[in-house]
This record gives C-alpha cells, sequence and structure tokens, in this order.
C-alpha cells in the first residue's frame, strides 16, 4: 500500500475527522463501538501524527480486530485521508454507467462498502416549502428485472454493505434437500418381503400363521461436509458459503444426517461446533476467531491430508457429500494435492468442486493444482452468487450432474 504525504488543514480537527473515520467504519460493517473510539483517539496522541505510514498502522491496530475487516479499513482509509484521485474513483461506483462507452472497472472487494460508507446519499437536504417538492414522477419498471432477481446473480465479490446484507436473508431461505439412502438393515413393513423369521415367531405364540410379516430396507441421511477456502481471493465466497450452511445446519426436515465445516487456508479448522449455534452473527463471529488464516495464503493439499488424517473417519460415513469451495489455486505440490484428492474421493460418496473461477467465460484449467484437483471430483459448478449456490441442489439431486466437468477434462 502507497502512502501520499499527509496534508493537514490550517486548524486541523484530528478528533472529529477519527470520529467520522471510525463512523464511516461502521456503515462498512467493521465492529467500532464508542471505547474504540477513545482509544483511537488515545494512541493517535502517543504515537503522533507525522508520518501517514505510522498513523494508518496505528488506527489499524486499533480498529480492525478481524481478519476479514482489513480490506474495508485498507479502502477506507486510502479514500478517507485524502487521495482525490481514488475519491475519483470511488464516486464513479456508486454512479450507473452506459455499457460500452468506457471499459467498466469491478471494484476490488470492499470497495464498494466502502464508497457507500463514506459518500452517503441518504443525507439529502429536507425542503423547506411546498415549492421546493419535486415533482412525482411514475416509472412502468413492469418490463424491468427485479432487484432480487438481479442479486442472485450479481459475485458475491462485488456486493455492496447493503447488496450482502439482503445476500445473507437470501441464503438463510436457501434449502440443500437430498434423498435418503437404502441401508441393509430393514424394518418392519406393511408390504415388502416376506420376513419369514417374524412370521414363524409370530406363528409359535399364536400356534398357526395368522398372517404374514413384511419387511423392506431402512433409510438413512448422509452427512454433508464442508472444506472451505478462506485464502485471500477466497473469503469474500466461503463466508457467504458459511452463512447458507449454517441456515442448512439449523433447518430441520432437510434430511442432513449432520452438516460438518472446515475452514482452510495455511492450516485446517473444525468449525462444526459454531455452525450448530443458533445466531448466524454469533456463530460466524466465533468461527472466524478461531480460525486465525483468513485472508492469509493457500495450502491446499496440506489441508487435505490433514483432514484425510485426522477427520476422515469421524465425519465422512457411508454416504458422505463434500462440498469443496477453492479456486484450486495452490503453492504446494501437485503431486501431493493428487493423491490427497483421491484419498478424499475415495471416501466419499461424491464430492462436489464450488469454484468461483467459473463466472468467467473461457476458463481453462491451466493452474497445476486446478489439473491435479479435476479428475478426482463428481461435479463442478461455481459458486459466486446465490443462483449458483441454487444449483447445489441439482447436483446432489442428479447422480449424473458434472456441471462443467465435461468440458474441462475433454
Amino acid at each position: 500500500m502507497e502512502y501520499a504525504p499527509l496534508e493537514l488543514p490550517d486548524e486541523p480537527k484530528l478528533a472529529g475527522n477519527i470520529a467520522h473515520f471510525a463512523a464511516a467504519l461502521r456503515r462498512a460493517g467493521v465492529p467500532v463501538g464508542p471505547d474504540r473510539l477513545l482509544l483511537a483517539t488515545e494512541a493517535v496522541a502517543a504515537a503522533g501524527f507525522t508520518e501517514k505510514r505510522d498513523f494508518y498502522h496505528t488506527l489499524h491496530a486499533v480498529f480492525v480486530r478481524r481478519p476479514e475487516h482489513r480490506a474495508t479499513f485498507d479502502q477506507l482509509f486510502r479514500l478517507y485521508w485524502r487521495d482525490p484521485r481514488y475519491l475519483e474513483h470511488m464516486m464513479g461506483l456508486l454512479t450507473p454507467t452506459v455499457r460500452g462507452v468506457q471499459e467498466e472497472r469491478r471494484a476490488k472487494p470492499a470497495e464498494k462498502r466502502a464508497a457507500e460508507a463514506l459518500l452517503d446519499r441518504h443525507d439529502a437536504p429536507v425542503p423547506e416549502s411546498e415549492e421546493e417538492v419535486p415533482e412525482e414522477v411514475e416509472i412502468d419498471a413492469s418490463a424491468t428485472a427485479s432487484g432480487k432477481e438481479r442479486l442472485r446473480a450479481l459475485d458475491f465479490e462485488q456486493m455492496s454493505t447493503a447488496e450482502m446484507a439482503e445476500a445473507k436473508r437470501m441464503l438463510a431461505t436457501l434449502s440443500l434437500p437430498v434423498r435418503p439412502l437404502p441401508s441393509r438393515r430393514t424394518e418392519a413393513s406393511a408390504k415388502g418381503r416376506v420376513d419369514r423369521r417374524a412370521t414363524l415367531r409370530a406363528a409359535l405364540r399364536r400356534g398357526e400363521i395368522a398372517a404374514l410379516k413384511h419387511t423392506r430396507p431402512r433409510t438413512r441421511w448422509p452427512n454433508l461436509v464442508a472444506l472451505c477456502d478462506i485464502s485471500g481471493s477466497m473469503s469474500s465466497y466461503s463466508r457467504a458459503l458459511l452463512h447458507f450452511l449454517h441456515a442448512v445446519a439449523n433447518r430441520q426436515g432437510q434430511g442432513w444426517a449432520e452438516v460438518h465445516g472446515f475452514t482452510f487456508g495455511t492450516r485446517l479448522t473444525n468449525i462444526t461446533r459454531h455452525l450448530r449455534t443458533r445466531d448466524v452473527d454469533a456463530a460466524l463471529a466465533a468461527a472466524g476467531a478461531e480460525a486465525q488464516d483468513w485472508e492469509g495464503g493457500t495450502r491446499i493439499g496440506e489441508a487435505l491430508h490433514a483432514f484425510n488424517r485426522d477427520w476422515s473417519r469421524r465425519v465422512l460415513g457411508q454416504g458422505a457429500v463434500v462440498l469443496l469451495v477453492t479456486d484450486g489455486l495452490d503453492r504446494g505440490d501437485p503431486a501431493r494435492l493428487s493423491h490427497e484428492a483421491q484419498r478424499l474421493h475415495l471416501t466419499a460418496r461424491k464430492v462436489i468442486w464450488l469454484n468461483p473461477l467459473l463466472r468467467w467465460d473461457g476458463f481453462a484449467p491451466k493452474a497445476e493444482g486446478i489439473r491435479a484437483l479435476l479428475p478426482h471430483v463428481d461435479s463442478l459448478r461455481a459458486g459466486h452468487s446465490i443462483a449458483a449456490l441454487e444449483g447445489l441442489a441439482a447436483a446432489l439431486s442428479r447422480p449424473d450432474d458434472v456441471g462443467e466437468l465435461a468440458r474441462l477434462r475433454g
């Protein structure tokens, strides 16, 4: 991050500026309370206000307490503390543009939320008289796409704070039903195969065969196991999927025996017990506190090795379904990644790979990590939006659903 010279006004009001900056952080989704604001003012007074680098790290140490808030803080700091070119770009993020007139630039993570936090347009002046009240204009929106339809197809990484909040509410209503699996064990039934043992036992008690007893195979429900990559390029997508998994884990009647969640970046972390907490905010806050490698590096091979060694026998019962959420961009040994992915595939009934990179047209498996994973998954789907997560139901209900595997393997 580059630090431009920090120019102070003639009559600086540092405490007020820090308070306004803290309010912008709150609007962007970073929890900043009065205690943090007071501590920030005291810290700046103690550290001094001469170098922008020192000022940045002082505020960062006070306001940022979770790894997922670093990107938002960086974007807000750069915007608020006087970078005119960046301010112009953020204004452009909030202004509708015509496609095709200029090259469209996608916002980086947290940029749109930072723009909304500082460039809030809800503070419009109230008209003083009736003459100043603008004329009401009626617009026929029957032919336009609804907001929810647009939000369903919107990339999680490009969502603003309000859009992400609405997306979380929509994710909480999604379902992920699964069909029961037949078991070798049987149970009594009115119809089915004749249970000779039960029929003879009843005949011995009554002295005659009054009726035939029948039996049928029992059904059992599989486990759902999610392995979520929380490295820098995947944190936004994994966080959205964890909201979805929390809803699945706490909703009755969907059929899953148990829902297990694991995160990995540079190490594997089991967050299953946090997903069982009823409150989703408390659950994900606890999961984020336990997983200390948010937005770090990626070691997929080592994470799969740790899972296969320590957890596969515990959570991958017969018929378990595995959701592997990663972009496949691994810096480790491709041979080891392929070996561990093969072990995972042999243990699970089905491995579904959710890769947000599939949102790009013409995606090709050029990275070694992606090529190492491709032969050992049953289905490959995009996981970058609500609509993509809705497609998981099709991948679970249809055994022949392979997603993009046929094209990439061919």
